[in-house]
Formats: structure tokens, sequence, C-alpha cells
């Protein structure tokens, strides 16, 4: 009988620790019942390189924008553009350069969003204003106050591009990349550039929040 009793007691002490490994379990499963977008919002500032008709171009701009579960942007964005064209105007008697201001509608859809880098494809769709500049204004504090409303024109832009995101934080994202700009046409003396179309190349940093609103719960896995 006592061979059986030991055995008893093995099998009763196995299904004990069998119950509790099983009340106890480190395992469990992510889930989401509710499906909420996930919500973001930023401020990005950014600057690069191009050119116009020829000649370097540098641009810098400032962008807000809310995030829609990491997926695409919207908002508003303002940009400022300077080229050295150094074109001589007769009627002045002096070389120029150009200097433009536009901004508007930011939209940017994104891919690959849940990887450490995305590539979203981002446009702007504005407006704002042309003009020509003496190169040497830097140097002269009061060329200011010579300005009028003849001095610029309206312009209307559109600026496709292609961008890499690279997800430092939730709270912090650089970007790269190359966008073309198409604009309306534009009349000044001098004439010699009737549109500021051009292709440019670009780093940024957008800081804030990507991804308010997570609704991630565990559960023991039984």
């Amino acid at each position: 009988m006592r061979p059986l009793q030991i055995s008893l007691l093995v099998l009763v002490f196995t299904s004990a620790l069998t119950s509790y490994g099983q009340e106890e379990t480190d395992e469990y499963l992510e889930f989401n019942d509710r499906n909420n977008i996930v919500h973001g919002v930023y401020v990005g500032i950014n600057m690069g390189l191009g050119e116009i008709d020829g000649k370097n171009a540098y641009n810098g701009g400032l962008k807000i924008a809310y995030v829609a579960n990491q997926q695409f942007e919207v908002g508003i964005a303002g940009n400022f553009l300077y080229s050295e064209q150094d074109i001589y105007n007769n009627s002045l008697s002096r070389n120029e350069d150009l200097i433009a201001v536009y901004g508007g509608l930011h939209l940017e859809p994104i891919f690959f969003s849940k990887r450490r880098v995305n590539l979203s494809f981002p446009l702007l769709l504005g407006a704002g204003a042309v003009g020509y500049i003496d190169n040497k204004f830097k140097n002269d504090e009061s060329y200011g106050d010579d300005l009028t409303e003849d001095d610029f024109d309206a312009v209307f832009v559109a600026e496709p591009g292609i961008n890499a995101l690279f997800n430092i934080s939730r709270y912090l994202q650089l970007e790269a990349g190359v966008k073309y700009r198409f604009s309306s046409r534009i009349d000044l003396p001098p004439t010699r550039i009737t549109r500021i179309n051009g292709f440019s190349a670009g780093i940024g940093i957008k800081v804030g929040i990507f991804n308010m609103g997570r609704n991630r719960y565990k559960k023991n896995v039984q």
C-alpha cells in the first residue's frame, strides 16, 4: 500500500503546481477593444537649399499640424525664400536678388508609420508674394523704408515632395527630403524670372506628441 500512497501524493502535488502555474502565468495578450484613432499634434521647423533659374535659393519654414492615427497630417505652413539672382535693374541702377513669402494648407500622407523610419508625401497649397530687393540690403538699415506694394507681386504655389521621417521618440521626429515648387506667373521688373519654380532639398524637426490617446490593454492568458 505504501507505493500507492506515494504515487497519490505525487499526483496531488503535481496537480497543485499545474493549477498554480495557470493562475500566475506571466503571459499577456495585448489588445485594443475600442479601435480609436490615435491623435497627434506638433510644431515643425525646416530649412533647405535649392535653385531658381540656375541660382542658389535658400528657404526656411514653419508648420503646425494635426496627425491622425500616425498616417495623415493636415495643418498650416509658411515658407520664406531668398535667391541670389544678382539681376541688374536698369531703372534703379542696382543689382537685385529675389525674395518670396508664401503659405497655406499642409497635407501629408504617411506610410510605414509603425516603423522607426517612415515615408511621406507632403504637399503645400498656398499663396504669397514675390519681389526683388537690393542685394546690398544687409548693409543698409533704412532700405525697408523704400519698399512699396509695387515692388511685390502675388503668387500661387503648389509644392509637392517626398520625405523620410525618423521617429526619435514619442515627442520628437526628424525629416529629410526633396520637393518641387510650382508657381503662377509673376510680372515684376526686371522680368527675367517669370516663375519661382524649382527643386529644393532640406531637413527639419518636429516637436509635439505624435500618439496621444493610445488604448492598449493587457489581458492575462489563461
